[in-house]
C-alpha cells in the first residue's frame, strides 16, 4: 500500500473513532502533498510524499521551541501530538550512532580533515541518510569529527 492510501485509509478509521488530532493531522499533511503536485504539476512519488511529512514534522518541532520559548506548553503539547501521528508514515529513523558510523565513513571516502570539508562529506552522506536522519543530527554529527 502506497503512502498515500495509507494516509487516506488511517483518516477514514480516524472518522471513525473521532480521533480529531489524528484526523485533522492527516488532513493537513494529504492537503501539503495534494499543494505540491499542485505546485510540480505531476503525482509524487514515495520518496517526495515522505519529504513533505518530513517537512511537516520540522516545522511542527521548530514551533514546539518557539512555544515553550512563549511558555505555551499547551501549543507545544499538541504540537508534540501531531509529530507522534506523522511520524507513522516515516521509515524508522537513524540512531545517532548509525549516522556517526556513516559519517565516518564518509569522511573516509572523501578523505576530510578539516570542517572546512564538511560540504564535501555532508555531499557524500546525505542521499544515504535523507529521509532516515535529521539533516540537523547529521550536521551535528559531522561537525564533531571534523572539530568544527
Amino acid at each position: 500500500m502506497s503512502l498515500k492510501d495509507q494516509l487516506t485509509e488511517d483518516m477514514k478509521t480516524a472518522m471513525k473513532a473521532k480521533d480529531q488530532v489524528t484526523l485533522s493531522t492527516i488532513r493537513m499533511v494529504t492537503s501539503a502533498v495534494k499543494n505540491k503536485e499542485i505546485e510540480l504539476i505531476r503525482k509524487l512519488s514515495e520518496e517526495e510524499t515522505a519529504e513533505v511529512i518530513a517537512k511537516a514534522i520540522k516545522q511542527r518541532r521548530d514551533s514546539i521551541e518557539q512555544y515553550r520559548k512563549g511558555a505555551r506548553e499547551d501549543l507545544a503539547a499538541k504540537e508534540e501530538s501531531e509529530i507522534a501521528v506523522l511520524e507513522r508514515y516515516l521509515p524508522k529513523q537513524l540512531a545517532e550512532a548509525e549516522v556517526t558510523a556513516l559519517a565516518r565513513e564518509a569522511i573516509a571516502a572523501v578523505g576530510a580533515t578539516s570542517a572546512k570539508e564538511m560540504g564535501k562529506v555532508m555531499g557524500q552522506l546525505m542521499p544515504k541518510v535523507k529521509g532516515k536522519a535529521d539533516g540537523g543530527v547529521v550536521n551535528r554529527v559531522v561537525k564533531g569529527l571534523l572539530g568544527g
